[in-house]
């Protein structure tokens, strides 16, 4: 099985991608942890904030697999703590297809791409830089999996 996380943001700095990089690989071959970053669409002016939200909508759907599971990070999803979302990391193993996590880009999602996610997730009530946001889902994920699989990391 394989995670995808789809990115709107590139041209980060060293420091995520050596962090994102250092959680990637604890990752175990049966569970494969991979990042695909799409570049957000420019600003212009003013009021440009809905048209580049849309741009960015249809990049990610043409980054989608053809089958997978699409849960979206968007603040009216729902939260979990680290035992639930180990139930959820066990319940993906089961569904026969690769899961992707998306992370929008500053002005969050269309209604499009909301409706197209089988589900939507809140990492937390506060608003998280986009750099800060792929390192925090890349541990938070990596918790999830090794509670699931009884390792000693989440308590170590």
């Amino acid at each position: 099985m394989k995670i995808e996380i789809i990115a709107v943001g590139n041209k980060m700095p060293t420091w995520v991608t050596t962090a994102f990089a250092d959680y990637q690989k604890r990752f175990p071959p049966e569970m494969r942890l991979e990042l695909k970053e799409i570049a957000p669409v420019k600003r212009q002016r003013k009021g440009s904030e809905e048209k580049a939200k849309e741009d960015e909508a249809k990049l990610i759907l043409q980054t989608l697999p053809k089958k997978c599971y699409v849960i979206a990070l968007d603040e009216r999803g729902k939260q979990f703590t680290s035992v639930e979302l180990s139930e959820k990391v066990g319940s993906w193993q089961s569904l026969g297809s690769d899961v992707v996590l998306l992370i929008g880009g500053p002005n969050g999602f269309t209604d499009e791409i909301r409706q197209k996610a089988d589900e939507l997730w809140s990492l937390s009530k506060l608003t998280l830089p986009h750099p800060m946001v792929r390192i925090f889902l890349a541990e938070t994920v990596y918790r999830a999996w090794s509670i699931y699989a009884n390792l000693p990391y989440h308590r170590a």
